[in-house]
């Protein structure tokens, strides 16, 4: 479930249970039939929507597959908005590494991030090359994003300074993602505190 930057947790929107809907019977049918065996028609049926709402939300088989895990910064969401302005600002702690951290939860957060979404998404993931190479492609677009939200933070970075720090975050992700998969028990595992656990690791190996 989403917090707020006050700390107070907020209920999931209805659009917002409608994407984790679609996102879950898309895995479901994946897992059963793989990611060619299945149509957007069958999927807006199994998650009881129009085609039409399906593709409000999701304009691919991979997108509604990876759910919140493959989709960019989200723009429209009050607690994300309210994340990147605090960042912005200069905030909510004012080290560079801290605050990208609280940046990441509201990016890589998923509303319903449970454990047999966790195990779905890990073994989905596993199997499919086409899935994780998207789950990449996704994160370079919210890694320009942040390269962008950086520069506002701070313009004396510089452009160059500022997607090396981008590339630094890419490795991070790419750290996070084999750990991720290799976990045991995926159940006991959540993306955002590994990547943030991550993040924090190379921020002391990098000597912040």
């Amino acid at each position: 479930m989403a917090e707020s930057a006050t700390g107070v947790e907020a209920r999931p929107s209805k659009q917002a249970l409608t994407r984790t809907r679609i996102n879950r019977c898309a895995m479901q049918l994946t897992r059963d039939r793989g990611l060619d065996g299945w149509t957007m028609d069958e999927l807006a049926a199994a998650a009881e929507v129009s085609r039409r709402t399906l593709f409000n939300y999701f304009g691919s088989k991979v997108d509604a597959v990876l759910g919140a895990a493959g989709s960019p910064t989200r723009r429209e969401d009050p607690v994300a908005v309210a994340a990147f302005t605090t960042f912005v600002e200069g905030g909510p702690t004012g080290g560079l590494v801290a605050d990208l951290a609280a940046l990441a939860r509201p990016i890589l957060a998923d509303e319903e991030f449970d454990p047999q979404n966790v195990a779905m998404r890990r073994t989905l993931l596993t199997c499919s090359n086409r899935l994780m190479e998207a789950v990449h492609q996704h994160f370079e677009q919210t890694a320009d994003e942040i390269a962008a939200l950086l520069l506002r933070r701070d313009p004396d970075l510089g452009e160059d300074r500022a997607h090396l720090l981008v590339r630094l975050l890419v490795g991070v992700f790419d750290s996070t993602m084999r750990v991720y998969l290799a976990a045991d028990d995926p159940t006991d595992t959540d993306l955002v505190d590994l990547f943030v656990d991550q993040l924090h690791a190379a921020g002391e190996l990098l000597g912040r």
